[in-house]
């Protein structure tokens, strides 16, 4: 695939994934046209030599697998969530002339970002049909809804120099002037127009606000991709997008896990047990399993933090990566990335053969260095694990920006692997 091609399906993908259940959702319908069967958890499976599969948790966290005969997996880790503002269980105020939405912080945003923003609603509703069932459905308001203004100037003199910002009571979004505004009927709304209209009572819903802006180029030759959930959006898409170009003969799996930007401690995370669970049906045979374990390797591929042009002061100057320059190998030295030797080498042998470039990323020594589902893996698993990223500015920001290049470069390398 060219990058022209590429990239817009990138764009597109980022459009259609307002949350991790959207995602998924998007990477089950790509995985389904090519050919990957649906496994379900609760169910027994009958795997076949050559056939290839996916299965689904929680709606959030996609693991998807051929199935050669061959055991000497190259597996991708990425995340589908990202950080964002979540409605709480109450999620109407009612006060000083408007209507509000109370809402959370989930994981470690750039707060100040979401002031003056047109923003939407998405994520996933249970309710309870008219057969007495409980169901869930995804929903995606797709208007603009809502805004958090800023404070102007006037009333704070200090807001370009000491402002703060308060989680429990700046951040809430206004939506209407009306007080007669009810949420429950909103949501069954949202319901009726995806033809759900036997709802007799709403039950628990995970909604999300985000940014309606598209994802976009910028620059003056295209440069750049801006987006929202460029973290980690970026590496599901080149993941998806490998393996589905790659045959059944090729040993190769992809996990898109959940919760990875709040430590990825859940049963749906990359500290849960759904690999683990997966890979033991897979090779129910302890001595076939620590077999594929022992020759597999694991990419966790996460986003870098590129140089920033403005605050070069915040890079080791001899590790900084660059946008547009290839993908970025990361290393630290007290395993909060979980690169080896080994794992580096063969990185760097397979792109030196497709004649793809890459980076190495070490952070400041005097400042602290962030997380990946690398280790974790690593750790629980016992696998070969490398942590590699693709450059990007404001990571964590409601809007991220990243190279047209280097997402491009990554999905080569990857496809590369099956020829090493």
């Amino acid at each position: 695939m060219n990058k022209k091609k590429f990239n817009k399906g990138l764009l597109d993908f980022l459009d259609a994934s307002p949350t991790p259940f959207h995602a998924t959702q998007n990477m089950a319908s790509v995985l389904e046209n090519t050919g990957f069967v649906r496994l379900l958890e609760e169910n027994k499976w009958k795997l076949k030599e050559g056939g290839k599969y996916y299965v689904t948790r929680n709606d959030s966290s996609l693991i998807a697998f051929t199935y050669p005969k061959s055991s000497d997996y190259m597996m991708l880790g990425c995340h589908t969530d990202s950080p964002n503002l979540k409605l709480k269980p109450h999620p109407i105020i009612k006060e000083h002339g408007v209507v509000k939405f109370a809402v959370q912080p989930y994981g470690g945003l750039l707060l100040n970002p979401w002031f003056d923003r047109d923003l939407s609603l998405a994520g996933k509703v249970s309710y309870l049909n008219a057969k007495n069932e409980i169901k869930e459905t995804l929903i995606d308001v797709r208007k603009s809804i809502a805004i958090i203004p800023s404070l102007a100037i006037h009333l704070d003199k200090q807001a370009n120099t000491e402002r703060s910002v308060n989680k429990q009571t700046h951040i809430s979004p206004i939506l209407s002037t009306n007080d007669d505004f009810n949420f429950e009927d909103f949501i069954r709304t949202q319901l009726a127009q995806n033809k759900i209209k036997d709802v007799k009572e709403l039950y628990a819903s995970e909604l999300s606000l985000y940014d309606t802006q598209k994802a976009s180029y910028v620059g003056l030759n295209d440069d750049f991709i801006a987006s929202a959930r460029l973290d980690n959006l970026l590496s599901c898409y080149v993941g998806l997008v490998a393996l589905c170009a790659v045959e059944a003969d090729v040993p190769m799996l992809l996990i898109a896990s959940d919760h990875e930007e709040v430590g990825s401690r859940s049963s749906v995370g990359a500290g849960g047990s759904f690999l683990e669970n997966t890979l033991t049906r897979m090779y129910p045979d302890y001595d076939a399993y620590m077999q594929m374990i022992r020759t597999s390797i694991m990419i966790s591929a996460d986003n870098a933090h590129a140089i920033h042009p403005n605050y070069a002061d915040k890079h080791d100057k001899d590790h900084s990566p660059y946008i547009n320059k290839g993908t970025v190998i990361k290393v630290n030295a007290n395993q909060k990335y979980a690169s080896s030797t080994t794992g580096i080498s063969k990185f760097m042998h397979v792109a030196k053969s497709v004649g793809e470039p890459y980076q190495h990323f070490v952070t400041r020594s005097d400042m602290g260095c962030g997380s990946t589902i690398g280790p974790i893996t690593a750790t629980r698993l016992g696998l070969e694990t490398l942590d590699i990223g693709l450059p990007t500015y404001a990571m964590h920001s409601i809007r991220e920006l990243a190279g047209a290049d280097d997402a491009h470069s990554l999905y080569k390398i990857l496809l590369g692997w099956r020829d090493k």
